[in-house]
Order: C-alpha cells, then structure tokens, then sequence
C-alpha cells in the first residue's frame, strides 16, 4: 500500500512489467473462451508430449516422496530423521542450482532435461531394489535423496527453462500455470495411490512404478520436434555465471519476489515433513491418512492452478501473491490448531490453493519479463528458493518439533509466512507492483 518503500537510484528496472521491451513483451492469446482459454497451449504438439510425459512421471514421483517420507518413519519414528531427509534432497538444489542454470543457458535444454530425466529413472530403480530385497537402511534412503537432489539442480532450470521452447511466447503464461496443475493434479493422485501401496504391498513397489513412469517423459521428448540447438557466443563459465547474479541483484522486484519465494519455502516445510507424524501419531490414520492429506493439498493446487490458468495476461499478479502468502500463513496455524483429522483434511486444500496460486503467479511474473538469455541463470534462482532452501526448513522443523512438539513448529511456520506476506507488501516497488 502507501507505506511500500520507494525505488532506490541504485535500482535498474530491466524487468518488463517495469519497462517492456520487444523481446520481452508477450504477445495476445488467441481468442478463446471459457474454459477453452484454460487449455490453449495444448494446441502446441511439443508442449502436449511434454504434458502426457509429465503427468505420469509426476505422479510416480509423488508416489516416491510420500512413501519415501513413510519409509524412514517406519525405520525410525524419529522426526529429526524425516527433516534430514528432506534436508538431503533438497540441499544440492541450492548449493548446485547455479550450474545448472548456467548449463540450461549454455547447452540444449531438450538435450539437458533428456539427461536429467534417465538419471531419475535409474535412482528410483535403485531405491526399488534396495527396499524390495529387504536390504535398505536408512543411510541408503539419505544417499538416494542426496542424488536425486543433485539431479534436480540441473533438471528444474532446463525443465522451467524448456517450456517456452515447446509454446511459444503468447501461451508462456498459460503454459505455466498449466505445468503446475499438471504436477499437482499428481499430487492429488500419487499419495493417494502410494498411501494404498505401501499399506498393501510396501514402499519398494512405489519406487519400482516411478521408475517405470519415467519411460512415458522420455518418450514424449523423443518424439518432440524442435530447432536444431544454436549456441550462443560463449563467455567464460564463471564469467557468465556472476552475470546471472548480478542481473538478479540490480532488479529490486526480482530480489523482492525470490526473497518471498524462500519465505514461503521454508514457512512450509514443517508441515510438509511433519505430515506422517500428524496422520499417525496425532490423528492416528496412518499411511492412508498421510495419502488422503498429501491428495487433498493437492486438490486445492490443482483448483488454484487451474483459476489462474484463465488469466490472459500477466495483470493482477502482485494482489494475488500478496493474498496467496496470506492464505498460506493463516492455513498453516488453522491447520497447528486442528483438533480433529476431518478439519484438517478441509484446512489442507486452502493451503494447497493458496502455495500453488503464490508459486505459479510469481513464476509467471519472472518467466515472462526476463530476457531469454538469462532465463536458465534467473529460473536457478527461483528453484534455490522454492526448492533450496527447503533443507534448511526441513532441519529445522525437524530439530523444533522434537524439541517443542509439531503443532507449535507448524504454527511458527504459519507466524513467518504472514510477516513474509507483509514485508512483500511494504518493500513491493510501487511502480513494478502497479503495473503487475
């Protein structure tokens, strides 16, 4: 509002919200509809192959995490342990994302996300076999989450880096908000479905179908067509890396929003990792509670995802980010304050509506303003944030909830994401949050 700090000289504004530039600038959606305008990057082949893969690998993947997650309770009730797992994963994403921007802006970002996608396949392959022959422990859960986190590095910047590539600049935001219904339409789906596996059949069959499920992505890249790769004039890597970064640091907007991004990330961490200790130690559901809670969050993202989907443009965004953060903020300490399973499995889908409406708008906002040069570099950064810094969150719930309980670790996690919201408001430059 009127109390937001105004621009400092220091401050250049290369982003387009805050001047468009012709490379920039999106082009006019096609004139559709309804919920016609919802689906319109489906008329892009590239992008539908890309879509058919992703919806089946992403629910494999979630399948993975949820029984992941239920894999190390059941070896160790212990709630530190579920926070060092999600440490393990989550930590090469910050400290190796950078490359792999500077990778999705040097190589072939199909030729990237190929690669990226195979190493998946044959990490899940091999936590299957581990847990299958009864031979898994722990440290080989951690080893795994360790690799799959260095894959992710390189795999989030080339993925998020791609999708332009596969649609075009007039359905960019469109084709974002519709990757994030797609990984959260899984995300209704693949805990239901690993909540029923593992409580049949163990986690080792959840591991074995998600590395099955990685056939469907590669074959939809396989078969799509795209412009033989033209490199670029190449400066030196460590040259065009601190590029990135300082292109990041001058644009007070995008510092701005990757800070909220981190907020939020960390805000929900607790209740992300503490969920197998709500459905069975608090509720008492078990591992078909934990299914039913991951899927109804789900639910509310996909809904979310799907509403912003509409949007023809990139206007409004800075009132639903800020009202999105709330939302998070305030599900959180309803959800800490839940006495009964049914309540929180209504309170669950309103902060699942209100992450991926935060998340999606903010990554529509970068994608579409930032030259495509420094996307790889700048999209890194906005997987540092929304992935990275999650390890940090993930010890700390983990070290707060053995030591204070879990319903007070998710209550503070709400209390930080309400001041984030704020702070987004007060600091928000006025002219870039107008013009949003």
């Amino acid at each position: 509002m009127d109390a937001r700090a105004p621009e400092t000289p220091h401050d250049s504004p290369p982003l387009a919200c805050e001047r468009l530039s012709p490379e920039t600038e999106p082009l006019p959606p096609p004139a559709l509809g309804g919920w016609g305008a919802v689906f319109r990057a489906m008329r892009h082949r590239n992008f539908r192959l890309f879509v058919s893969g992703q919806i089946v690998s992403l629910v494999g993947t979630w399948m993975q995490m949820v029984a992941q997650n239920w894999l190390v309770y059941r070896l160790t009730h212990s709630e530190w342990l579920l926070g060092a797992t999600g440490f393990c994963q989550h930590l090469p994403v910050f400290l190796l994302a950078p490359l792999g921007g500077l990778a999705a802006d040097r190589c072939s970002r199909h030729r990237l996300v190929m690669l990226t996608q195979t190493l998946s396949m044959v990490q899940a392959l091999g936590l299957a076999l581990l847990t299958l022959t009864g031979q898994v422990q722990v440290w080989h859960v951690l080893a795994v989450a360790l690799v799959l986190g260095t894959i992710n590095a390189f795999d989030m910047p080339g993925r998020q880096s791609l999708v332009i590539q596969l649609t075009g600049k007039e359905d960019l935001l469109n084709a974002i908000a519709l990757n994030s219904a797609i990984f959260n339409a899984a995300r209704v789906v693949g805990p239901a479905v690993a909540g029923v596996l593992v409580a049949s059949l163990g986690e080792g069959i959840c591991f074995l179908l998600n590395s099955v499920s990685f056939l469907a992505v590669l074959g939809g890249l396989l078969a799509m067509r795209l412009p033989a790769f033209e490199p670029r004039p190449q400066k030196a890597a460590l040259a065009y890396l601190i590029d990135g970064f300082r292109y990041a640091q001058r644009t007070r907007l995008l510092r701005v929003l990757l800070g909220l991004v981190a907020a939020v990330t960390v805000s929900s961490m607790p209740a992300l990792v503490l969920m197998p200790f709500f459905a069975d130690a608090i509720f008492h559901r078990g591992s078909q509670g934990l299914g039913f809670l991951m899927g109804a969050m789900g639910t509310g993202a996909v809904v979310g995802t799907l509403v912003l989907a509409k949007r023809p443009r990139a206007t409004g965004l800075a009132e639903v980010i800020f009202v999105s953060a709330l939302g998070v903020g305030l599900g959180y300490v309803l959800f800490a304050l839940s006495p009964s399973f049914y309540l929180s499995l209504a309170i669950v889908p309103i902060i699942g509506f209100s992450v991926m409406r935060h998340n999606t708008a903010v990554n529509t906002v970068i994608q579409v303003f930032i030259p495509d040069e420094y996307r790889g570099r700048i999209m890194a950064l906005y997987a540092m944030m929304v992935v990275g810094v999650g390890p940090f969150g993930s010890l700390a719930a983990g070290a707060l909830a053995a030591r204070f309980g879990a319903r007070l670790t998710v209550m503070l996690g709400g209390l930080l994401c309400l001041s984030a919201a704020a702070a987004f408001r007060l600091y928000c430059p006025r002219g870039a949050c107008e013009a949003l």
